[in-house]
């Protein structure tokens, strides 16, 4: 009995597998909000704002003191298109599902996914608290500790949280901690995949991808100090004065501030470690400037409290890393400190083959049309999609 034809269905619905098997970093993140882009056409620039958890203060004795609603917000826009294209004959249509998958489809969209994983990577550059050494690849219990150690002074929930991690600190961490565990399991499944695997150390899962990308610093000014103090609740730009003449920070850069204390967002009180900030606006100056930084900074007498005082005027900023040196970054985060949404693309009329399929979330369209002018049936493969860091507190860089 002969083949029947592949159909345009079944080729979306098994490249979209595929995509969703090959997602490492945007498998675990936070894709709640993904019914709300789920409309015909959706185009780039589709925006929705995301109402964060409200923050009050607690008040002691019996007198009532109504605080108003502190509500914040964030958005998450539909900015990323990303497509690879495929061909396929009309011979290839007459295989077997799983072979086609093998030979046409699995080649190209793992590619995609690696892509869109490397995109989503990037959302370091949103977030302040970091572990571990840079210029050293993570190796012991330690550096995943203390990452954990960040979430909890950041409050956030224990589960579920992950730890993504290039190739190199895989590598090191399975050989530094291969004798620490005793489940028999544990061990078993690090010793035959060479992977940390599941329920390690409170991760729900510790995984690598190769889609961790590198931060590459600034190339900054030397005695780096306050320029002025800050005065004003919220302040997200911070007057520096440096040595040095056309100098850089970047975006993702990080910094402490002498003095300057992170608080526990729940009891506001000091955790003991300063805190972290990141650039988040690109700057070139010569012996002063401002930069833009996150978190904004409130002291431990706000609802929204980040800091357990104000940055004084000269007190010493202390860069991370090296000026002008590049550095992996890998991840730990909290489901719901990412989040990701793909949108429904619209599905066009007079091709030779069109379909979008959704599983899990994610939309995926497959449009095929004949090429009269080179005698060609080019094939695309399309995800659009957004993602956004709404919970920076939530998640930690751990340097390479």
């Amino acid at each position: 009995m002969s083949n029947s034809l592949l159909t345009i269905d079944m080729i979306t619905r098994k490249a979209l597998q595929i995509l969703e098997n090959n997602l490492v970093i945007t498998r675990n993140v936070n894709r709640q909000y993904d019914d709300s882009f789920a409309v015909e056409g959706a185009k780039i620039g589709s925006t929705l704002r995301i109402r964060l958890p409200d923050r009050a203060l607690v008040t002691d004795g019996a007198a009532l003191q109504v605080q108003d609603d502190n509500e914040q917000f964030t958005t998450l826009t539909v900015a990323n298109q990303k497509h690879i294209g495929i061909n396929f004959t009309s011979a290839e249509l007459t295989m077997q599902l799983d072979d086609f998958a093998e030979r046409v489809l699995k080649p190209r969209v793992s590619q995609l996914a690696a892509s869109i994983d490397a995109d989503v990577a990037n959302a370091y550059k949103s977030i302040y608290a970091s572990v571990g050494t840079p210029g050293t690849t993570p190796s012991t219990s330690l550096v995943l500790l203390q990452g954990q150690q960040k979430l909890n002074e950041a409050a956030a929930g224990m589960a579920p949280r992950y730890a993504t991690v290039n190739p190199a600190a895989n590598a090191n961490l399975v050989e530094g901690m291969k004798g620490f565990f005793n489940p028999v399991d544990t061990i078993s499944r690090q010793f035959k995949a060479g992977m940390m695997g599941q329920g390690v150390l409170g991760y729900d899962e510790i995984n690598m991808s190769q889609s961790i990308v590198n931060h590459t610093t600034g190339d900054w000014g030397t005695s780096i100090t306050m320029g002025a103090t800050v005065s004003s609740q919220g302040a997200s730009s911070l007057s520096i004065s440096f040595t040095g003449s056309s100098k850089t920070w970047k975006v993702g850069d990080v910094f402490t501030i002498a003095n300057v204390y992170a608080v526990n967002p729940q009891t506001r009180q000091s955790t003991g470690s300063l805190q972290q900030f990141v650039v988040t606006e690109d700057l070139t100056a010569s012996s002063s400037g401002t930069l833009k930084v996150s978190p904004a900074i409130y002291t431990s007498s706000q609802a929204l409290a980040t800091v357990d005082s104000f940055p004084q005027s000269g007190a010493a900023i202390t860069m991370l890393g090296n000026a002008n040196s590049q550095y992996a970054q890998n991840l730990v985060y909290h489901k719901d400190a990412i989040t990701f949404a793909t949108a429904d693309l619209v599905l066009p009329q007079g091709v030779d083959m069109a379909s979008r399929q959704v599983h899990n979330g994610i939309s995926m369209r497959i449009v095929r049309q004949y090429d009269i002018n080179n005698d060609r049936m080019p094939c695309r493969i399309d995800v659009l999609y957004g993602y956004s860091v709404i919970r920076p507190q939530m998640a930690c860089r751990m340097w390479g």
